[in-house]
């Protein structure tokens, strides 16, 4: 496996470890990487980042991955941009998406479906475990949905209703890192 796409899953893991250390360990040992692994490549990732010498975020993430395993255009109202897609080998049935401004400036950053693999089935609380959908999923199959403030720039949330195994529905919050679900609450 090529490092630099190994410590790119890395750095994506380590945010995922505030929710969910288990599968973050499970994940990083699959990949071969010890926990200070994992803290040494985010350790370096974040130095990158905030280098005054430091690439644009696009540029820096086809350093990190290379060429994209596709490029779409996209139009989000009025302005189109570019949705640059890799494939990252933990996660075989999603992308690492870029959305490209025409200025080559990075609005988003997420994990998203690969387009031969199939969506999840949701439709109730059970459904919504950790890892198993992306935000936008989420947001379609318990449409409508609410975006909630994130708590670091690669997080999102959600509000929605969701019934349980019985049909009685819930208010839901639901946190995802790197657009892929992390967690809910339930709140009522």
């Amino acid at each position: 496996m090529d490092v630099m796409p190994l410590d790119f899953q890395l750095v994506l893991l380590r945010r995922m470890a505030d929710h969910n250390p288990d599968l973050v360990d499970e994940a990083r040992r699959r990949l071969g990487a010890s926990a200070a692994e994992l803290r040494e490549t985010n350790k370096r990732w974040q130095a990158m980042v905030r280098s005054p010498r430091s690439r644009s975020a696009a540029a820096r993430y086809r350093s990190v991955l290379g060429d994209p395993e596709s490029v779409l255009p996209r139009r989000l109202g009025d302005v189109d941009c570019e949705a640059r897609r890799w494939a990252l080998p933990l996660w075989p049935d999603l992308r690492f998406e870029v959305l490209v401004s025409p200025d080559g400036a990075v609005w988003n950053e997420w994990l998203v479906r690969a387009p031969d693999a199939p969506a999840p089935v949701l439709r109730t609380l059970d459904d919504l475990a950790p890892w198993s959908c992306t935000v936008d999923e989420a947001a379609r199959a318990f449409a409508p949905a609410r975006p909630l403030e994130g708590t670091a720039p690669t997080r999102w949330g959600l509000a929605f209703s969701a019934p349980d195994r019985d049909g009685v529905r819930h208010q839901v919050a639901a946190e995802f890192t790197w657009g892929l679900l992390q967690r809910t609450a339930v709140r009522g």
